[in-house]
This record gives C-alpha cells, sequence and structure tokens, in this order.
C-alpha cells in the first residue's frame, strides 16, 4: 500500500509563498545586474566607435545580440581547449618518464661484464667466419688481413706479443731481487715524468756546481757546451749521498703514500683470497698445519655446545 499524500497546511503555504517571493527578488536583482553590465559595454562600445563611419542600426543590432548570446559558448569551447591540451601534455609526459624509467631500470639491470664478455664473443665469431669465407675463396687470410696495417704498426704488434709472451713464461717466483724489479717494472707504467721540471732542476744544479767552482764549461770547436767535473761530486754514483738532500713536492709524497695503501691493500686482499680457499674465513687460531686439523675436528664436534659461551666471552658478558 503506498504512503499517505501530504496535505498543506497554512503554515506550510505561508512558508512557499516567502521562497517564491525571495526567488522573485533575486531575479529581479541578477536582471538589473545583467541590465547594468549592458549598458557599460554598450557605452563603452559607442566611445570607442566615435570616429567610426556610421553602420547600419539592423545590423549592429543583430551582431551585438549575437556577440552576447555567444560568448558564454565561446568561453566554454575555450576552457575545453586548453583542458585538452593539459591533458594531451600530462599523457605525453606520463609516458615520457616511463619510457625513462624502463631505460633506466633495463641499464642498471644489465651487467657490464656480460657485455664486455659478448662482445668478445662476437668479435672471434666474425673474425672466424671471415677466416674462413677467404680461405674457402682459395686467398691467404693473414696476408690479406695484414694490409690494413702498415710495417711499423706490425712490428709493434710483434713487439708486444713477445714481451707478453716472455712476461707470461716470467710468472714463477725466483728471487726477491727478481719479484722487486717486476714490482718496480710495473710502477713504473703509472709514472709520468715531467721533463720541464727536469730540465730545469737540471740546469739549476750545473748553475751551482759551476759557481761553486766543481764543475768547468768547456765549449768545443763545435760550439758545443760540456761539463767536466772536477772533483767527481758532481754526476751521482753508487757511493754518492746527495739523494739524501732533496725535497721532493706534496705531490709526489702523496703519490708514494697512495701507492703504498694500494699495495697494502692488494696484500690484504690476496691473503683473504688465500685464507677463503683454505676455509679460514675467521680468526686464526692456529700455530701450524696439523694443530688447523685438530682445530677443525673439535669445531666439528663441539662448536654447537660452545657457540653460546664464545660469543659471551665475545661479548664481555660472561659471569
Amino acid at each position: 500500500m503506498p504512503p499517505a499524500k501530504k496535505r498543506k497546511t497554512r503554515a506550510a503555504a505561508k512558508a512557499e509563498k516567502a521562497l517564491d517571493a525571495a526567488s522573485t527578488i533575486d531575479q529581479q536583482k541578477a536582471q538589473d545586474a545583467d541590465n547594468e553590465t549592458k549598458k557599460e559595454v554598450d557605452t563603452g562600445a559607442s566611445n570607442t566607435d566615435a570616429d567610426a563611419p556610421p553602420v547600419d542600426a539592423a545590423a549592429t543590432g543583430g551582431e551585438s545580440s549575437t556577440s552576447t548570446n555567444d560568448d558564454p559558448a565561446t568561453k566554454a569551447q575555450d576552457r575545453l581547449a586548453r583542458f585538452k591540451a593539459l591533458q594531451a601534455r600530462a599523457k605525453s609526459s606520463t609516458e615520457q618518464n616511463f619510457k625513462e624509467a624502463t631505460r633506466e631500470a633495463q641499464r642498471v639491470a644489465t651487467d657490464p661484464s656480460q657485455l664486455t664478455a659478448l662482445n668478445r664473443r662476437r668479435a672471434i665469431a666474425s673474425h672466424k667466419l671471415l677466416k674462413a669465407d677467404i680461405e674457402d675463396a682459395g686467398g691467404d687470410f693473414e696476408r690479406k688481413r695484414a694490409w690494413d696495417w702498415t710495417v711499423e704498426e706490425s712490428e709493434k704488434w710483434d713487439r708486444r706479443l713477445e714481451k707478453k709472451a716472455a712476461h707470461r713464461d716470467n710468472t714463477a717466483f725466483a728471487d726477491y731481487h727478481a719479484e722487486a724489479n717486476k714490482m718496480y717494472k710495473a710502477q713504473l707504467k703509472h709514472v709520468t715524468p715531467n721533463m720541464e721540471r727536469y730540465a730545469k732542476d737540471k740546469m739549476a744544479a750545473i748553475e751551482r756546481a759551476a759557481a761553486s767552482g766543481g764543475l768547468d764549461i768547456v765549449e768545443t770547436e763545435d760550439g758545443e757546451l760540456i761539463a767536466i767535473d772536477k772533483d767527481g761530486s758532481f754526476y751521482s754514483t753508487a757511493d754518492s749521498t746527495t739523494f739524501a738532500q732533496n725535497k721532493p713536492d706534496r705531490a709526489d709524497v702523496d703519490r708514494l703514500v697512495a701507492d703504498l695503501r694500494k699495495a697494502e691493500e692488494a696484500r690484504l686482499k690476496k691473503r683473504r683470497e688465500r685464507m677463503a680457499k683454505d676455509g679460514d674465513d675467521g680468526d686464526v687460531t692456529y700455530i701450524n698445519d696439523k694443530n688447523k686439523q685438530f682445530n677443525q675436528k673439535l669445531a666439528r664436534f663441539y662448536n654447537k655446545y660452545t657457540t653460546e659461551i664464545r660469543d659471551s666471552f665475545e661479548r664481555g658478558t660472561m659471569i
């Protein structure tokens, strides 16, 4: 059964009348405001068009009415166009950010060592394929490949291969003098001498020796200058101690310290690798190989019982 209809009372009727009167007043105020704005627009247009030639009243009336009627529509269209442009811009920026993020993730995920291995395999495969094609055609592969290099480059490459082979054969330990010589040659590869500073220091030393009388400068017939050491103190020998008076620069001292630290880190790294290979990652608790085997046997049987006690000792909380 549907609900009963509500009957209007006198109070409800009075309230409805009051609401209708308020709405009519608001409509009248809005209409008056529109009329005032139209008058202001008309007066502005009349002021701006005072110098313009007369135009037909019917045409102007029609244009003003159409312009006033089309203003809200054009504004709405402009807003809609701007909104669509912003949407397209946001969409394009989102897609671009997603592509950049994908590329960055791929770049981080790739392993440089794997890329190097793939490039090496590709180079080897292309070399073998080219060699097979030339040999199938009846040509000499080494002769054809040598056409891409000059004689100087080929000789330099041969010397490099010979030096590499000799270095590979000389890796075994001979004595400490040979090891020190190899380390010295390896360190010389990273040294870049300053020839300008060397020439400057050399000239300063020659001038000091000539001023003190220990060095004579003799000019030959060809105009060449020769320095003659009178007492044998200018040129260094095995018994000379003048190197102790040298004061190196701060940069040279820093480079020496960096080389020493690098050598120490390499030594510790090799030691850790050697200990890890032998299964001695932890502390050294043995004095020889026999004691090491005995400690390993004890750890195999009793570590599960003594782990907590040893941890307590290390923390200093053992009672």
